[in-house]
């Protein structure tokens, strides 16, 4: 008697997003921050000297600060991060052979929690999906290792989407999302989530590449996989061919400094200042280190870089919205990962 064969259940997607607090209440943003801040890649010193730092540091005054800013941009149904991320799934599923499920690095929902939903679906495999087009290790490191960690007593076998800042479709996606909100701008700037440099040369698997060669984001490398500067830069150009812009019409920098550290340079808030003393009046920029609005673009870009830019003599200043859950975005990011999964 020929043994019936079993067909095996299509492996689940998990997105795996940063986080947000549970309110913008000061204690639930105070809770969020320590979570965030502890963990080891994204202030990556030894423990004692972080647990100082973030105790007796930031969490006495970041909070409230913190708190103010995601009340700007609370929504009635929530975090604006948590409400893209949700509906983009949602979407997502439309379009997707897979079953999807979502969660957040720090927060909730917990990946532990979804990986645990899963296995209790019947899944027995994962494509880890972090929602972040450049590898780096305070992004996309940190959510593979909890994913991992939270998998192995579960019994889960877990593959990772590559970072996507070349794939065609997620270029195709972002491009269309300029054109749809830059009218006759003197200039577009990409502007990316800074990092320290000290963790782009962590990244680098040879120790002898990444910022210690001359146009070391040009040359031809293996490193390029998990090097977050030369990705950037990758997916700016890529953008701005596509746009067909003139090298004076466009560039890219970073935001968001933490610290003392020496961070990657251009920063923003600088550079968007310099572009209204040199004579650019109308500026559009766009935030591609991410594809769902957060507090980063809503409040630090869309408020605080708007009024540094227009106080330095800047006259239009546009924003240009994440792809969220377009859905043409959605509908190329599911073909992406049914190739992949």
């Amino acid at each position: 008697m020929r043994a019936k064969t079993v067909k095996k259940k299509a492996g689940a997607i998990l997105l795996i997003n940063l986080g947000s607090p549970a309110s913008p209440k000061v204690g639930d943003v105070r809770r969020y921050l320590r979570q965030f801040l502890m963990d080891g890649y994204v202030i990556d010193i030894p423990y004692p000297l972080r647990w100082m730092i973030v105790n007796l540091f930031i969490l006495p005054f970041r909070p409230k600060r913190s708190a103010e800013a995601y009340a700007k941009i609370w929504q009635g149904d929530g975090s604006p991060l948590l409400t893209n991320t949700r509906r983009f799934a949602e979407k997502l599923a439309k379009f997707s052979k897979h079953k999807i499920f979502w969660a957040m690095r720090y927060g909730t929902p917990s990946v532990a929690a979804a990986l645990s939903e899963i296995k209790a679906a019947g899944f027995g495999d994962v494509l880890v999906v972090p929602m972040y087009p450049h590898h780096a290790l305070s992004s996309t490191v940190t959510a593979v290792e909890e994913a991992k960690k939270a998998a192995a007593p579960l019994g889960l076998d877990l593959k990772v989407l590559p970072a996507f800042y070349n794939d065609a479709g997620f270029i195709q996606n972002l491009v269309a999302q300029i054109k749809r909100h830059a009218k006759n701008d003197d200039y577009i700037l990409f502007s990316y989530h800074g990092l320290p440099v000290r963790h782009i040369t962590k990244a680098d698997p040879t120790q002898a590449h990444c910022l210690q060669r001359e146009n070391c984001c040009q040359i031809d490398s293996e490193v390029h996989k998990t090097c977050y500067r030369h990705q950037v830069i990758e997916t700016t150009e890529m953008a701005a061919k596509s746009l067909a812009l003139k090298p004076q019409q466009y560039g890219f920098s970073f935001q968001s400094r933490l610290g003392r550290a020496e961070w990657l340079k251009p920063m923003t808030s600088e550079f968007v200042a310099d572009l209204a003393q040199k004579g650019i009046r109308n500026l559009a920029i766009v935030a591609p280190a991410f594809v769902a609005d957060n507090l980063e673009t809503l409040e630090e870009v869309n408020m605080q870089l708007r009024e540094i830019f227009l106080a330095a003599g800047g006259k239009r200043f546009t924003y240009i919205p994440c792809l969220n859950d377009d859905a043409g975005w959605a509908k190329s990011f599911a073909a992406l990962i049914d190739k992949s999964a």
